[in-house]
C-alpha cells in the first residue's frame, strides 16, 4: 500500500513529524520532489533534527529511505546530512538513490544567488539553494542524471558542452567568474564516489516492494500553495508539490496511492514572498511565532522568521482538494492555548464580493480576509491523548475547521513529539 504525506498550504505544516510517526508502520519512505531548499523538523527519542533531503523515516531501523527521481539531489548536502544524524548516535539508515535523479550542480547555487542579486527588490525570495536553475536545466534537457556519473566519455563531453553555455550567461549577464570544465569534471568524479554505494533502479525496487505487499510512504516537500501550476505563481517552487506527482517522482503507478494524508497547521505560516491573505503583523505575529512550531516559527533550512497568519479555510479547502486528501492531519493545535479568542479566515473579499473559492494570483493580491472569531480554551492541551478529553472550545475549533474545509481531520497533533498525537474518527469518514 502507498500513502502520501503532503502539505495543504505554504509548507512548514509539520509533515516531518507526521511522516516520522507513520514511518513506524511503513517499510519504505520516498522523497519524491524538491531539494534541500526546505526542511522537515523532527523531534524523537534521538533529539531534534532538521532534515533537508533525507526522508523523515530515517530514524527507524526497519525502514528503507529512498531519494526518488523527482528530487533535486545535492550530493554533498545529502552526505553531510547522513553524517549529522549518525554523529548523534542514530544508526546508519538504509538509503537508496534513484539512478534517474538529477543533481544540483555547484553552478546552480551560484546562478540562484546571482539572479536574486540581479532582481534586487523584485526577487522571488529564493533560499538560494539552486532549485530554480536546477529544474530549469532539467526541463531544458541539460541537467546531469546520477546515472551519467558512471559513463566517463559521456560525462566529459557533457561537462564541456554545458560549461560553454553557462559561461556565456556568466560573462555577459552576471559578469561573474566562469566555470572551469576540468574543475567541474573533478567535482563530479567526487560526487560519483560519494553516491555510488546508494544508487539503484528505484522504480524497479518499488515495483518489487509493491508486489510483496510492502507499505510505502511518499513524503512531499512544501505544500499546495507552492505548486508551480496550482499555487501562488510565480512565488512558488519549481517542482510539483502535489500527491499526484508522487507517482512520477517515485516511479510508481498513480493508482497505487491509496491514502493521502494532507497536513495543515491550526494557524498559518509561510516562508518567502507571495500573497498570504490571513497574514498578521507586529506584536500579534511575534507572539504566535514565538509560541508556534516546536520552538518558534523559523525556517528549518534558512532559520528565517516565518510569516504568520490565522487559519485560512479558503486556502486549506483548496489545498486539500488539489492534494486529494483522504485524511487531514491538524498540527500545532497546542500553540493556540494562550488566546482568549481565535480568528479564522472563512472567506476572501475581492472587489467588494466575498468568495470561499481560492482565486488566481492577481485576484489573490487584492483579497482581504473575512474573519470569524471563535472562543479560545485558555489552557495547555499537551499530554491529552483522546479527542473527547480536549477542552470543549478546543474540540469546537477543530470541528468548525473541519466543517469549513470539508475534509476529515483524523489526526490532531498537540505537541512536537511522536507520541503527541490524537487519532480521531471524523464524521466525514462515516
Amino acid at each position: 500500500m502507498v500513502k502520501a504525506v503532503v502539505g495543504a498550504n505554504w509548507g512548514d505544516e509539520g509533515k516531518g513529524k507526521i511522516t516520522d510517526m507513520l514511518a513506524e508502520k511503513a517499510d519504505i519512505i520516498v522523497r519524491f520532489q524538491g531539494g534541500a531548499n526546505a526542511g522537515h523538523t523532527i523531534v524523537n527519542n534521538y533529539g531534534k533534527f532538521a532534515l533537508h533531503t533525507l526522508p523523515s523515516g530515517v530514524f527507524y531501523n526497519h525502514t528503507t529511505s529512498v531519494i526518488g527521481n523527482g528530487v533535486a539531489l545535492n550530493i554533498p548536502i545529502l552526505m553531510k546530512e547522513i553524517k549529522s544524524i549518525t554523529d548523534r548516535n542514530v544508526p546508519m539508515p538504509k538509503i537508496l538513490v534513484s539512478d534517474r535523479a538529477q543533481m544540483v550542480m555547484p553552478y546552480h547555487i551560484l546562478f540562484d544567488q546571482y539572479e536574486e542579486e540581479r532582481l534586487g527588490g523584485k526577487s522571488f525570495g529564493s533560499t538560494k539553494s539552486g532549485i530554480a536553475p536546477f529544474y530549469s536545466d532539467k526541463y531544458a534537457k541539460i541537467g546531469f542524471q546520477v546515472s551519467e556519473l558512471f559513463d566517463d566519455e559521456l560525462l566529459e563531453e557533457k561537462v564541456q558542452r554545458v560549461s560553454e553555455m553557462k559561461n556565456v550567461i556568466l560573462e555577459h549577464l552576471y559578469h561573474k567568474p566562469l566555470i572551469d570544465p576540468t574543475e567541474l569534471l573533478n567535482t563530479l568524479h567526487e560526487y560519483r564516489d560519494m553516491i555510488a554505494p546508494f544508487v539503484c533502479d528505484v522504480s524497479a525496487f518499488l515495483d518489487k516492494a509493491l508486489k510483496e505487499g510492502k507499505t510505502i510512504l511518499l513524503e512531499g516537500q512544501l505544500g499546495t500553495m507552492k505548486d508551480p501550476d496550482h499555487g501562488i505563481y510565480p512565488m512558488v517552487t519549481s517542482s510539483s508539490t502535489l500527491a499526484a506527482y508522487g507517482a512520477i517522482g517515485a516511479g510508481i503507478p498513480p493508482y497505487e496511492i491509496k491514502q493521502i494524508v494532507t497536513v495543515s497547521k491550526a494557524y498559518s505560516s509561510a516562508v518567502g514572498a507571495g500573497a498570504f491573505v490571513s497574514e498578521i503583523f507586529g506584536d500579534e505575529a511575534d507572539e504566535l511565532r514565538r509560541r508556534g512550531g516546536d520552538g518558534g516559527e523559523f525556517g528549518a533550512t534558512t532559520g528565517r522568521p516565518r510569516r504568520m497568519g490565522w487559519f485560512d479555510c479558503v486556502a486549506t479547502k483548496y489545498g486539500c482538494r488539489l492534494q486529494g486528501a483522504t485524511d487531514v492531519a491538524f498540527t500545532v493545535l497546542d500553540a493556540l492555548g494562550y488566546l482568549d479568542e481565535i480568528p479564522v479566515c472563512v472567506g476572501y473579499e475581492i472587489d467588494g464580493e466575498v468568495t470561499t473559492d481560492f482565486p488566481v494570483t492577481y485576484k489573490l493580491e487584492k483579497a482581504k480576509p473575512v474573519l470569524k472569531k471563535l472562543p479560545g480554551w485558555k489552557c495547555d492541551i499537551r499530554g491529552i491523548r483522546k479527542f473527547e478529553d480536549l477542552p470543549e472550545n478546543c474540540r469546537k475549533y477543530v470541528e468548525f475547521i473541519e466543517e469549513q474545509i470539508g475534509f476529515p481531520i483524523t489526526m490532531v497533533s498537540n505537541g512536537p513529539g511522536r507520541e503527541d498525537i490524537i487519532y480521531r474518527e471524523s464524521p466525514l469518514t462515516k
